[in-house]
């Protein structure tokens, strides 16, 4: 592991120390890892190195709005081999917010993300991108059936 000594000025280290405190680190050298990955992990995704993904889609929609949510199952059904889970909660009589598991190339999934939050009645969407590498495809013993392991892109 290396070490890096930075200078922060007064009033941004007692912000960083009150925000590591709220967020539960037990130390500095933690937050920075953390902050640093995230960083690293925007900077990919935006560069395109990022050429697989798993990604939590999370929004809010109208369940009542004519027709969205066969509008909705529509737009998953077309791309049922990206989408490995959704949970929906009842909010109001009115709302409800879907969060949507999703695995597979970060140029489909994003544009998943997009059209679903395009739709009228789909509001406070929101996509979280984690870049992956996946492994050869294999067996855990010779009666299952062949897969892939997705590793989190450092």
């Amino acid at each position: 592991m290396q070490r890096f000594t930075i200078s922060l000025d007064e009033a941004l280290a007692a912000q960083f120390d009150a925000w590591i405190a709220q967020r539960g680190y037990k130390n500095r050298s933690e937050a920075v890892r953390d902050l640093l990955r995230a960083e690293l992990q925007q900077t990919r995704m935006r560069a395109d190195e990022a050429p697989q993904c798993v990604a939590c889609l999370s929004y809010v929609y109208e369940h009542q709005a004519r027709d969205l949510a066969e509008r909705l199952a529509k737009i998953q059904h077309a791309q049922h081999d990206l989408v490995v889970s959704t949970m929906q909660v009842q909010l109001d009589h009115t709302h409800r917010l879907e969060t949507t598991v999703l695995r597979g190339s970060t140029v489909r999934v994003s544009a998943f993300a997009d059209a679903v939050c395009a739709e009228r009645g789909v509001h406070h969407g929101k996509l979280n991108l984690i870049s992956v590498m996946s492994h050869q495809p294999h067996r855990h013993g010779p009666a299952q059936a062949t897969h892939l392991h997705l590793k989190p892109a450092h």
